[in-house]
């Protein structure tokens, strides 16, 4: 039977309106409203949806897909966000939830180890402090953030999405934390996003849309991924004395943050005048960091889904056979997995496949 909701994510993550899908496709608006709304296709119509959305024929005939709604989702910025890109970024997470559930059917990850933090959500710095001490990681600076979520059973993937719009989300589903990174920004800026991320994840649990308005939710989840990523601790033995931007650019290589970020944790702290805030920020625009990070960390991928693709490698599955076996086009698959390399040609005389661990 075919399904309507698969037809949305199809052409939600072609970004394309119902209108605009009749067009391209020579059929009727009515056609495709009614389709949508569960009225069974004829293979001719079928023939032209599948043509037009580029996906493979059986994706639509598959059992109705994880579907996301905008209030269980923490996104950046609703207001900056087009329908289009918040549809299109939704569709990705249907997909995400599909293939990570096709991961978990053939390896043991690591089940979730967050904390409902949500009491604490005028007090974020609190709540990030808790959450260290919870992981049991101190003061001191993370190596690989998202090396670290992973190993606390947090899904992690990445969007493809060509928009500053959609920087990143979260959400929780069957009980299992997600978030999708966009990976368009510096290294810098997706680390803190990630860290972002995180704070709506445990201080807004389970995305509850009440729980906060959404701005108080967003300058939240700001403060907790400021204070979860530069410790105050830790930020105040090794910059005791500010003065300068070069100091900053030159220290914030330590928390893998932006130059931006460290000078606004700085001035919240106290180490930095709301004067000298001032003038830094101003050389650090002129210096190009309020745009870019000229001098940059390296970009962070998924260490987690790397190992998962090792392993399938060996025994003969790749990236392609995920999408295949998944009833998606490759290039699904490909963004969502960071576009880790691996090759699409399995090796010879592959090993019988199992689960592993």
């Amino acid at each position: 039977m075919f399904c309507a909701d698969r037809l949305k994510v199809a052409r939600y993550r072609r970004k394309l309106t119902g209108k605009e899908l009749a067009e391209a496709a020579g059929l009727t608006d009515v056609t495709i409203s009614k389709v949508e709304n569960g009225h069974q296709p004829d293979e001719q119509t079928v023939d032209k949806l599948v043509s037009v959305l580029g996906f493979p024929r059986a994706f639509f005939f598959m059992d109705k897909p994880e579907v996301l709604e905008t209030q269980a989702v923490a996104f950046r910025s609703l207001k900056k966000m087009k329908a289009a890109e918040r549809n299109a970024a939704l569709a990705a997470g249907s997909i995400g939830i599909a293939l990570y559930q096709w991961i978990d059917d053939r390896f043991t990850l690591p089940s979730p180890d967050l904390i409902d933090l949500s009491k604490e959500q005028h007090r974020p710095e609190i709540a990030a402090r808790l959450l260290r001490q919870h992981w049991g990681i101190g003061d001191r600076p993370i190596g690989s953030i998202l090396r670290l979520f992973e190993s606390k059973g947090i899904r992690v993937l990445s969007l493809s999405e060509n928009t500053q719009n959609v920087d990143a989300y979260s959400f929780w589903k069957a009980d299992r934390p997600y978030i999708f990174l966009n990976q368009k920004k510096t290294a810098e800026r997706s680390n803190f996003d990630a860290a972002h991320e995180l704070g709506h994840l445990v201080l807004h649990f389970h995305a509850q849309a009440e729980s906060a308005p959404e701005d108080d939710a967003e300058r939240q989840a700001d403060q907790f991924a400021s204070a979860f990523l530069m410790p105050d601790a830790d930020v105040k033995n090794t910059l005791s004395h500010v003065y300068s931007s070069s100091q900053i650019i030159k220290a914030k290589i330590r928390w893998r943050v932006s130059a931006m970020a460290l000078a606004t944790r700085l001035n919240r702290l106290g180490l930095l005048s709301d004067w000298n805030y001032r003038s830094i920020l101003i050389d650090l625009g002129r210096q190009g960091y309020r745009t870019g990070e000229p001098l940059g960390v390296e970009r962070e991928t998924s260490t987690l889904l790397a190992k998962v693709l090792t392993a399938l490698w060996s025994k003969g599955i790749t990236k392609k056979a995920i999408a295949d076996d998944l009833n998606l086009p490759w290039e699904e698959v490909e963004t969502l997995l960071f576009g880790l390399a691996a090759p699409v040609t399995p090796p010879p005389n592959p090993r019988p496949f199992s689960v592993v661990s």
